[in-house]
């Protein structure tokens, strides 16, 4: 494994950081700003939906950029977003900034997997993508709590320097730690769509946002859902949250392992699967603290190992559109994000509290006959095509 790719993962990090710090100063935001937690909350819906319409778009525009080029220039425009959102004297121009950090981030990620998968062997592919996420998986676990416990001594405007500031940080490591690479096989703007009406592609990026929506409409209110179900408040939830982050770590790193042992489509069979079933009984397993962490373990497992064998199947799909398709698979999970608090508020209102786990495993379930589907031969199937060798320079 290239250690290089632990400098794209610190990349993400930054990008990720940027994209989840809105929930860990909500409350000063909405304090500081006079604006109410709900319109406060809509900072996270606007990031998800520009980077779920910005990514494939921002992927086309720049398919013939150098890619260490294109990473750098990622990173200062999340930057140049996190800057703005420390200094925006209005909630209106937070909004403006929260969406220009989100453009940085829409081009990143992406990017960033393709060229992980580039300096790695192809028997590593799985593992590269893990590492990278894993910094995603990271900026959540402890991004997060960090920009919480921070948010009181500086201000939600001092963590937005500081994100800003790791962002800088990221795009000198990147530019200093990654050789050139160059981009991929000029591809015609139209041409570069076409791969997106093969449905396999469409049933796996169906798997994508079903997962996302189902997984963070319950993540969303996990506060109150464990207060009701297991009865514990404060610390205690805090703590077992710290539970569900190291089972997200070890998912990530387990989902790319046994990517590259078994493939895409048997490992994510079994995901989704466990995935499902714990959604749907968790009102009945998390009942007390030592259960409640339990399941929160197990579930931040199963949950963080479905992005490795994903993004595989997608690249294995069109290695030659690899870097759209992993676009518009980012566009896919931020579109559940997006759409899951949504989603979660209106069943909470509805059905109340405790249906929540259950019907989104119902929301999940569609997921694994998209994933059987999948996996059937197309009409215009051809020989595999081997991953296209990226010029990469020293």
């Amino acid at each position: 494994m290239s250690p290089r790719t632990y400098l794209l993962a610190a990349g993400a990090f930054a990008v990720g950081t940027s994209g989840y710090i809105v929930t860990g100063v909500l409350p000063a935001i909405s304090r500081d700003l006079n604006v109410s937690p709900a319109t406060a909350g809509q900072l996270v819906t606007a990031f998800a939906l520009a980077y779920a319409i910005a990514s494939p778009l921002l992927a086309a525009v720049t398919g013939r950029w150098e890619r260490r080029r294109l990473l750098v220039i990622a990173l200062l425009v999340s930057a140049v977003g996190n800057a703005l959102a420390a200094v925006a004297p209005s909630y209106e121009l937070l909004l403006v900034a929260r969406v220009i950090s989100a453009l940085g981030a829409a081009i990143y990620t992406p990017s960033a997997t393709v060229v992980a998968t580039t300096l790695n062997p192809p028997d590593h592919r799985g593992r590269a993508v893990a590492i990278v996420f894993g910094g995603l998986t990271f900026s959540l676990v402890l991004g997060v709590p960090a920009g919480n416990l921070l948010g009181g001594s500086l201000g939600y405007q001092g963590v937005f320097v500081l994100v800003a500031a790791v962002s800088v940080l990221g795009a000198v490591a990147v530019r200093v730690g990654i050789p050139t690479v160059a981009a991929p096989p000029t591809v015609k703007f139209r041409d570069r769509f076409t791969i997106a009406a093969d449905r396999r592609v469409q049933y796996v990026l169906a798997i994508t946002v079903l997962g996302c929506l189902a997984a963070m409409s319950v993540f969303t209110y996990i506060a109150p859902l464990l207060g009701e179900i297991a009865d514990v408040h404060g610390t205690t939830v805090s703590l077992l949250l710290v539970t569900y982050g190291v089972g997200a770590a070890i998912g990530n790193t387990v989902g790319g392992r046994v990517t590259d042992r078994f493939g895409s489509r048997r490992p994510l069979l079994v995901i989704m699967s466990v995935f499902v079933v714990i959604l749907a009984t968790l009102p009945l397993t998390a009942v007390s603290a030592v259960s409640a962490g339990i399941v929160l373990f197990v579930w931040g497992v199963f949950t963080w190992s479905f992005n490795p064998p994903v993004q595989n199947w997608l690249i294995e799909l069109s290695p030659a559109n690899s870097g759209l398709l992993l676009s518009l698979n980012a566009s896919g999970i931020y579109l559940g994000v997006g759409l899951s608090g949504i989603f979660g508020g209106v069943v909470i209102n509805t059905a109340g509290l405790g249906a929540l786990p259950p019907i989104a495993a119902i929301v999940a379930a569609p997921a694994l006959l998209c994933l059987l589907l999948a996996n059937r031969p197309s009409k215009r199937d051809r020989v595999p095509a081997r991953t296209p060798e990226l010029a990469v320079a020293d």
